[in-house]
């Protein structure tokens, strides 16, 4: 398993966490479709949000990084929320 945490703070970034609740349906769609999808979730934040993807291999994180970058950038970009800060490794627990 392999995990990807993407943290949005700062400008546009309340806003962002705004419209991704406002588009669950649409998200879901795009996460569930991403090969060796396993886990997702957002978590809303006092400075913005976080997202966490959990994938079988890193292919499939790396995948839904560039899925997640494409959409903002088709949905969000009149928003102007910055660049998350991402950080990604092996899943060494994982419990449900």
């Amino acid at each position: 398993m392999h995990a990807v945490i993407r943290t949005y703070s700062g400008e546009g970034a309340k806003e962002l966490f705004d419209l991704l609740e406002q588009r669950k349906s649409d998200v879901e769609s795009l996460m569930r479709s991403v090969k060796g999808f396993v886990g997702y979730s957002l978590i809303r934040t006092g400075e913005g949000g976080v997202s966490v993807t959990v994938c079988q291999d890193e292919a499939g994180t790396n995948e839904s990084v560039q899925r997640a970058k494409d959409w903002i950038g088709q949905n969000a970009s009149n928003i102007g929320a910055s660049a998350p800060k991402v950080a990604e490794g092996p899943a060494i627990l994982q419990l449900h």
